[in-house]
């Protein structure tokens, strides 16, 4: 690793085929093994910045760098897999095998790992997620909760240095979510989680980066930002039930 942040955004902006503008010069800094919320409506810009960080959606040269690579320069990009993992808002994106075990073994083959070393990782990240003994489920079976796990032990898998968690705790209960925090506690490296999970955000990030319209509008640490209620309120959001003020 260089001296340099584990993810540098430097003036990015993006608009889709038609001209809607998602993100608008946006720039931020993460450090090596910080963990950082991002938060803001829907529409917000979040999980563009995540698939433009990721190499999915095509950004001009110079804009990011992702543990030490450009996704945008076409022999970086394909090595961006095995130092980021994306956990996507929608679990269906990243599971089409007819086994959870072998959606879970999909990166670390094309990695080109031994198949003993995959069927460990396989083994391991499943355990991890809480989903021992589902190898050989059908991944379109699961429920809700039961894919978000699925898709977080396909990226855990890869062991990168990096997690992108877009809304990890959508669609699970009360238990699994408590479950999906303490994992996401235990996990080291570098963290981004986008969620309207604000109570979430108080036991995982450091801070937090309010984007709205496609614009950074605001960052603080997590507890003094996410109290401030006429801040949220303006931006969509409300303040966590632990920092409201007791009646």
């Amino acid at each position: 690793m260089t001296g340099e942040p584990a993810i540098v955004v430097d003036n990015l902006s993006f608009a889709y085929p038609g001209g809607i503008r998602a993100l608008e010069e946006i720039r931020l800094e993460v450090q090596h093994g910080e963990s950082v919320g991002l938060i803001g409506p829907n529409g917000a810009g979040k999980t563009t910045l995540f698939l433009c960080l990721a190499g999915v959606l095509s950004i001009p040269p110079g804009k990011a760098k992702v543990a030490g690579l450009d996704p945008a320069v076409k022999d970086q990009r394909k090595r961006l897999p095995a130092q980021v993992g994306v956990v996507f808002q929608n679990s269906d994106d990243q599971l089409f095998s007819t086994t959870v075990a072998d959606d879970v073994a999909f990166g670390p083959l094309n990695l080109g790992l031994a198949k003993d070393e995959v069927r460990g990782r396989v083994a391991e990240s499943l355990d991890r997620v809480g989903l021992k003994g589902f190898d050989e489920r059908v991944p379109h079976h699961l429920s809700g909760g039961e894919k978000r796990r699925a898709a977080l032990a396909g990226v855990l898998a890869m062991r990168p240095a990096i997690l992108l968690l877009d809304e990890p705790s959508m669609f699970l209960d009360p238990r699994g979510r408590r479950e999906l925090i303490g994992l996401l506690k235990t996990l080291g490296g570098t963290k981004i989680i986008a969620s309207h999970d604000l109570d979430m955000m108080l036991d995982l990030c450091d801070r937090v980066v309010l984007l709205d319209r496609g614009r950074i509008v605001a960052t603080g640490l997590t507890g003094e930002l996410l109290k401030d209620e006429a801040l949220l309120s303006a931006h969509g959001l409300e303040v966590p039930y632990r920092l409201r003020p007791a009646n």
